[in-house]
């Protein structure tokens, strides 16, 4: 199965008797699947058809999908209600014989409210029916796109977080063959510094000294960090291999990656091993940094 990107855009324009018609669906990054429709009066019934066929393509990611329909070829009449004028006019003689004022104009008149009323054209049922039909296989098609759009996306993810995990293994090889990681080396200098505090007072116990230094250096040892570390490298590749809504399980492997490469980093008593765990570090940061963005 292909990755998919949790982002995309689509657009679908359609036509059905006198109404014309346009999606346009947005995607976006969340941790679930959240479609949101906005849908003008008259195709309310569309939102239940879009939330089935979205849930059906799609696991994760909001969707913001936004139907725009426009009607031809179909004016609005505008009529005077002659009882609300009458009503005015005979309002205005009243109180002509109260007040000194100006006759009220045509224009005056018809600005009250209710005197003028602009009626909608009335809509023919077998044409809404079909303009919504039509409008659902648009939605449709809409989706097709998005979907595609975002499975584009996630192969150009899926090249980089292989070039991620190529280069996580790469710096785990390297600290795997640090001379500084290798127990000698570190009982050496932890040695070496013991020495260094023998000869300036004889209050330490050598032996005691060197009991601890070889617990240092045992604890010192990266050995089964950087074992965990191949390991999540190979479930990686596994994962991204196979393909499909595989977002989640990769940002786990993100999060495990970091707590062994921090455990390389903290652990660490050379400059040379603590420089490629710092690397190494960087390149997971990365790695999480693309993961957000999957199914």
């Amino acid at each position: 199965m292909a990755l998919s990107s949790m982002t995309g855009f689509a657009r679908c324009h359609g036509a059905s008797g006198p109404y014309t018609f346009e999606w346009e669906l947005k995607s976006v990054n969340a941790k679930g699947f959240d479609l949101r429709v906005r849908l003008p009066q008259g195709f309310d019934e569309l939102e239940a058809h879009a939330k089935k066929r979205a849930g059906e393509l799609l696991s994760r990611g909001t969707v913001y999908a936004n139907l725009n329909v426009k009607r031809t070829n179909a004016a609005a009449t505008v009529r005077v209600n002659e009882d609300v004028l009458n009503a005015v006019l005979k309002a205005a003689v009243l109180i002509s014989g109260k007040v000194d004022a100006v006759a009220p104009s045509i224009d005056g008149l018809l600005a009250i409210k209710g005197v003028v009323e602009v009626a909608e054209p009335e809509g023919d049922e077998e044409e809404d029916k079909a303009a919504r039909a039509a409008a659902a296989e648009a939605f449709d098609k809409a989706l097709d796109e998005l979907v595609a759009m975002r499975k584009r996306e996630g192969t150009s993810l899926g090249q980089i977080l292989t070039q991620r995990v190529d280069e996580i293994e790469t710096l785990a090889k390297k600290a795997e063959g640090s001379p500084g990681r290798k127990p000698e080396a570190i009982k050496a200098r932890l040695a070496e510094q013991i020495a260094t505090l023998l000869d300036t007072s004889d209050r330490f116990d050598s032996d005691r000294l060197m009991q601890e230094a070889i617990l240092i250096a045992t604890r010192a040892d990266i050995r089964e960090e950087l074992d965990r570390i191949a390991s999540h490298v190979a479930q990686a590749r596994e994962l991204i291999g196979k393909g499909g809504p595989i977002g989640r399980k990769l940002d786990f492997l993100a999060q495990e990656f970091h707590r062994e490469v921090n455990t390389c980093c903290s652990k660490s008593n050379d400059i040379e091993l603590t420089n490629t765990g710092l690397a190494m570090k960087n390149v997971v940061e990365q790695f999480r940094e693309q993961v957000q963005n999957l199914e």
